[in-house]
């Protein structure tokens, strides 16, 4: 089956809006109730990240323009699979390995910090995919979604910049950075919608 690229981006859109809403869930229970198991829940967002990944490359195959935003959501989408893997399969046994032995809380914090690492990264690139797009819809009219996204974007860049750089207990608070990412990607969907359209 061949995709154009206008549907391609569609798809790659709608994949976004999908991790958007997805994280803000996961958070949600991680906040309001974290006795609840999420590792269906994470599962499926690392099914999701593995299609994007493969769409978006597809649609920076045939990419004459933005290829940066392409290209950032292809590596922020692979940056997510990995980070998924690594809070399904080395959170739980690193975690029972530092409840059983204290000496081991240090290697299971580093495990954590890795991942939110990786988690910051994808973030990062996904607000610079977030400037990219905004900066098209901006050119293209629509100054309103387009002015939002790239001052979004921006921020979600900037601030988790910083706390990969500084760590979860820098100087920066790191749900500002994760926040600010969720909803970069949400704009960014939304902006992906009309590219689509454009092309």
């Amino acid at each position: 089956m061949e995709l154009t690229q206008g549907r391609t981006v569609k798809i790659v859109a709608s994949l976004l809006m999908l991790a958007a809403v997805t994280q803000s869930i996961y958070t949600a229970l991680y906040l309001q109730a974290p006795d609840i198991d999420r590792k269906l829940l994470w599962g499926m967002e690392g099914l999701l990240f593995v299609v994007l990944a493969a769409l978006a490359g597809s649609a920076l195959a045939m990419a004459k323009r933005h290829r940066l935003g392409f290209s950032a959501l292809v590596c922020a989408a692979l940056l997510n699979v990995v980070q998924v893997a690594v809070g399904l399969t080395l959170f739980a046994p690193f975690g029972a390995m530092a409840k059983a032995n204290a000496e081991f809380a240090g290697v299971a914090s580093a495990v954590v910090a890795f991942s939110f690492f990786i988690y910051n990264c994808a973030k990062m690139l996904l607000g610079l995919a977030a400037v990219v797009f905004g900066m098209a819809r901006l050119n293209a009219g629509s100054k309103a979604l387009g002015g939002a996204t790239v001052l979004v974007g921006a921020v979600a860049f900037v601030a988790n910049t910083l706390v990969m750089m500084f760590g979860l207990d820098g100087f920066f608070p790191s749900p500002i950075a994760g926040g600010s990412g969720v909803v970069a990607t949400l704009l960014l969907a939304l902006c992906l919608f009309g590219t689509a359209s454009d092309d």
